[in-house]
């Protein structure tokens, strides 16, 4: 998924976890009796005593709406301790895993990692390369201790917890109202159901309008997500299909196909199989489409690019079948590692613990998503001047009956690339559902 973007990016507040009928991590966790890993006896905590440098590498690169106040509460650490950060963070995309992998494989690695949490980080995990929470607290007891350790992500690898999560984010459809006002349809709300969606949307592209920005070439994993979604349920949303002709390959190949009957039906761009992700985000806040679906992070670029912030809403995609409305897609997808090669540095290791313990304080937590889905115990603290997207945002998060986190987080990302790369064949007929999918799963890394 995308990296978490701006101050104002708006997530699901904790709350929702409390009151939802269902819910998913970031990716299965495992059973509750999953055994801790063997760990050496504890050593005494190291001096902290001696200003260090810290090497950190984050995704909090320039483009990222956040790295101002990354750099903001390093400041702040520096000045309170002494140490010193020197910061190699960049953009989470491939390139950027590809190069913190080669960092690691050749002994280069940081000393503190802001990276994903899921199927991605599993050969640090594996080989050993970053610490585990248990094994510090083991020295550090108060280690997170603002944090629900129930929240806290755990390993695909292993089922144990290395991660401390900043905040997460929620997917949602963002809506434009003055095209909907022109053409006399609401916007959809906690019960509107697929089929009236369907009719919305002919409405609209019969009114001239483009009913969903989206390119089907660059991005097509949210309607994917959503689609097969409709297909599944909060509980059965992360089984990973073995083919596309058992259950869990018969719902994504019903969620390709009703993403190839919209296509059809023309209620995407009509360059949506070659045009740009930027390209079809203009088509929102030039006024020429109505509905869009992205995630949390993308509060922050209709705030800067929108004429008029009052124009627009965020809300649920409509549901079919098991799947209300409601129930949303979301997780907490990125943390805070420490690296095994600090952790086995007297000089750096306290330094460590301290640099985490201060990124992730309830006041640094709420600077990065004031209303996002953490895992403070006390939550986060609201903006008290939030715009009216925001405050739409919170009213969908609060409203959330379930939540599941996203099944192509679970793919590989040759296979997770090869099957997007064909959603464009198979809404033009070019390729099939179930072809695509099975072509897909055959990929292993």
């Amino acid at each position: 998924m995308k990296k978490l973007s701006i101050v104002l990016a708006v997530a699901m507040m904790i709350a929702v976890f409390a009151g939802c009928g269902g819910s998913a991590p970031e990716a299965p966790a495992p059973a509750p009796a999953a055994p801790a890993e063997s760990a050496p006896e504890a050593p005494a905590p190291a001096e902290d005593s001696k200003p260090v440098e810290l090497i950190v590498v984050t995704s909090y690169g320039g483009d990222d709406g956040n790295r101002q106040n990354y750099e903001q509460f390093v400041r702040q650490f520096e000045e309170a301790s002494g140490h010193t950060v020197r910061d190699a963070s960049g953009t989470a995309n491939e390139e950027w895993k590809a190069r913190i992998m080669a960092d690691f494989e050749t002994g280069a690695e940081p000393d503190i990692l802001f990276y994903f949490t899921g199927p991605d980080a599993d050969r640090l995990i594996e080989g050993g390369k970053v610490v585990s929470v248990s094994e510090i607290r083991s020295v550090y007891p108060d280690f997170a201790d603002n944090m629900k350790d129930s929240m806290l992500p755990r390993s695909t690898a292993d089922g144990n917890q290395y991660a401390i999560p900043v905040n997460g984010f929620w997917e949602g459809m963002f809506v434009n109202k003055k095209v909907l006002a022109d053409v006399g349809v609401d916007v959809p709300g906690p019960n509107t159901t697929w089929d009236q969606f369907m009719e919305d949307c002919a409405k609209i592209a019969a009114a001239g309008y483009t009913p969903i920005a989206a390119s089907l070439h660059e991005v097509p994993h949210y309607w994917f997500e959503f689609t097969v979604f409709n297909h599944t349920s909060v509980d059965t949303h992360l089984n990973m299909p073995a083919s596309s002709s058992d259950a869990a390959g018969q719902a994504w190949t019903a969620g390709l196909n009703d993403i190839k009957d919209m296509y059809e039906r023309g209620f995407f761009p009509r360059n949506t199989t070659t045009a740009t992700d930027p390209e079809t985000n203009v088509l929102m806040t030039d006024d020429s489409a109505a509905f869009m679906i992205d995630g949390s992070w993308k509060m922050g670029w209709f705030t800067e690019n929108a004429e008029n912030i009052e124009d627009f809403t965020v809300t649920y995609i409509p549901g079919k079948g098991d799947r209300k409305p409601t129930d949303i897609i979301g997780g907490l997808s990125m943390g805070y590692y420490i690296t095994r090669k600090a952790w086995d540095n007297p000089e750096k290791q306290a330094a460590a613990v301290a640099f985490i313990k201060a990124m992730t304080t309830d006041e640094a937590v709420s600077a990065f998503g004031p209303t996002a889905i953490t895992a403070l115990i006390n939550g986060t603290t609201p903006p008290a001047d939030a715009n009216s997207l925001v405050r739409d945002a919170l009213v969908m998060t609060k409203g959330a009956t379930g939540v599941a986190a996203p099944v192509q987080d679970l793919m590989n990302p040759a296979a997770r690339g090869d099957l997007f790369l064909n959603v464009s064949n198979i809404v033009t007929g070019n390729t099939t559902a179930e072809a695509a999918i099975d072509q897909a799963l055959a990929i292993t890394e």
